[in-house]
């Protein structure tokens, strides 16, 4: 299997997780519920965004068609709106993959990525 496969089944893989996920979400009784918060951070828009700077990065320069990478946008953008939603903020997340990158590059740290973004923060 080549570079650009491997990174396209991951990239499906992470979509249709951030599907379930978003499907199975249930407002946290008691906000906010940062252990929540933290999962889908580090299970699911981390992830995400680590893929497209992996892919572009080093050796690879992946680049993607255009349904790939909006599914993998979408599929950040899920979990971040579900960081939010952890904290009981309702939350339009429309970010950029490359601004994400660029933060997680600079920062090496998904919760300071969130953070920026969503301007949401936890304790």
């Amino acid at each position: 299997m080549d570079a650009q496969a491997r990174f396209t089944e991951r990239i499906w893989h992470l979509a249709e997780r951030a599907e379930r996920e978003q499907q199975a979400f249930e407002p946290p009784a008691d906000t906010p519920d940062e252990e929540q918060a933290m999962d889908y951070l580090r299970e699911g828009a981390g992830p995400a965004i680590s893929l497209f700077v992996e892919a572009r990065t080093g050796q690879h320069m992946i680049h993607f068609p255009p349904e790939e990478y909006h599914a993998l946008e979408g599929a950040m953008n899920t979990w971040l709106r579900l960081y939010a939603a952890c904290y009981g903020v309702d939350l339009d997340a429309e970010f950029t993959l490359r601004e994400a990158a660029e933060l997680l590059v600079d920062t090496h740290n998904i919760k300071d990525v969130a953070e920026v973004l969503t301007h949401v923060s936890g304790g």
